[in-house]
């Protein structure tokens, strides 16, 4: 579990990442949780955008892709949902 400072910290760097996937009218597919998780083996925060014609609300997709990814959620911005999970070798140092 992420610190209130520690959150803070991701979403300052979160804010210069472009988004690396976008979510649709599929939601969440086994193929985005498989890719989710491939890219959390190179970058430990991700940034989604989540389309006007995805089919559920932007909080609950965020929740249940941290929770399917065993991710951490530090925010949901707009249409935008940004992820950390820590990596064995950690290059993001946490305050």
């Amino acid at each position: 579990m992420l610190t209130t400072k520690q959150k803070v910290f991701l979403r300052s760097l979160a804010q210069t990442e472009k988004p690396l996937f976008q979510i649709g009218k599929d939601a969440i597919s086994d193929n985005l949780i498989m890719t989710v998780n491939n890219a959390f083996r190179t970058h430990e925060l991700i940034k989604i955008t989540v389309l006007k014609n995805a089919p559920e609300d932007i909080k609950e997709i965020a929740f249940d892709l941290a929770r399917l990814t065993r991710s951490e959620m530090i925010q949901v911005i707009g249409r935008q949902i940004v992820l950390y999970k820590k990596a064995k070798e950690p290059k993001i140092l946490l305050p």
